[in-house]
């Protein structure tokens, strides 16, 4: 139960954003800033100060008075790249087409990173491998390129969100044990969030069947938990149902079969002690005795 309990909380992260006062922004990618001749990329972009250069090379060796093949010569370009540099007048001319907005295999991605970075897992691989399950078809280089501008960026100074394991502490813990602190943040997290609200209830009525042997409610609590989009709790119920009558009997009767087990796990031990000494007339000895 608490496994399940933890992976619903950890399918929901995004809910527990409602916990920190001012609750991050993700970081978007830093847009373009237009300077002052109008152009869409910033100085310090490569394409553009690429682009820039090559132009200013050309229409000097133009003006010098030099023909555009043997522009072509002295530079190394082809004759298509020489034409395009020199019929544009500015080089943000040539800032159009693929290069801007061109969409990444990276941008489904983006926000379940976002929450990862916030949450403090800033681990490059660990995050592309946790992406790659979940459907990424992409490079590991472009989620590191992507980490790189967050990590380089100015961070907000802010609290973090707690974890889904936390979270899921708060929930499998008796409500009247909680200190008023942590009530108050899971009241606002099952404000926010109707699965792990859901998922609260679950969990508390199971907790009353187990410490009050009150087997005979199973059936309609495994009914209720289908009822919820809670997958990590169907997987719970779905092994239970496999098991039901065993369940049942162990959440209703008083017997145990601890001592049981506990009686077996002796007898292993004096077996241990005596491997390759003795054989069953002694191991039985010894168990008697110790009786």
């Amino acid at each position: 139960m608490s496994e399940a309990a933890e992976r619903a909380v950890a399918q929901h992260r995004r809910c527990l954003r409602a916990l920190v006062t001012a609750a991050p922004e993700p970081y978007p990618e830093p847009a373009p800033e237009e300077d002052s001749s109008g152009s869409p990329w910033p100085t310090g972009h490569r394409f553009a100060d690429r682009t820039r250069a090559r132009h200013a090379d050309v229409h000097a060796l133009l003006e010098a008075g030099h023909s555009r093949r043997s522009v072509q010569r002295q530079l190394g370009m082809t004759w298509r790249t020489v034409k395009q540099l020199a019929d544009a007048a500015r080089p943000e001319e040539l800032f159009t087409g693929q290069w801007q907005n061109r969409p990444s295999v990276l941008d489904d991605y983006k926000p379940y990173l976002d929450d990862r970075w916030n949450e403090g897992c800033t681990n490059a691989w660990k995050l592309w491998e946790e992406i790659v399950p979940l459907g990424y078809k992409g490079s590991y280089q472009r989620v590191r390129a992507y980490l790189h501008k967050k990590r380089t960026s100015p961070r907000p100074v802010v609290a973090r969100p707690p974890s889904p394991r936390t979270v899921a502490g708060w929930i499998l813990r008796r409500p009247e044990t909680l200190p008023e602190a942590e009530q108050l943040l899971l009241k606002t997290v099952r404000t926010q969030c109707p699965e792990i609200d859901a998922l609260t209830r679950h969990v508390r009525a199971f907790a009353v069947m187990l410490t009050e042997r009150q087997g005979e409610r199973l059936p309609d609590w495994l009914a209720a938990v289908r009822q919820d989009d809670l997958p990590s709790l169907h997987t719970l119920a779905a092994g239970i149902d496999r098991d039901r009558d065993a369940v049942i009997a162990g959440l209703t009767l008083p017997w145990s079969s601890g001592a049981v087990e506990g009686h077996v796990n002796r007898i292993k031990m004096i077996k241990r002690q005596m491997y390759g000494r003795a054989g069953f007339n002694l191991l039985r000895k010894r168990v008697l005795l110790a009786s």
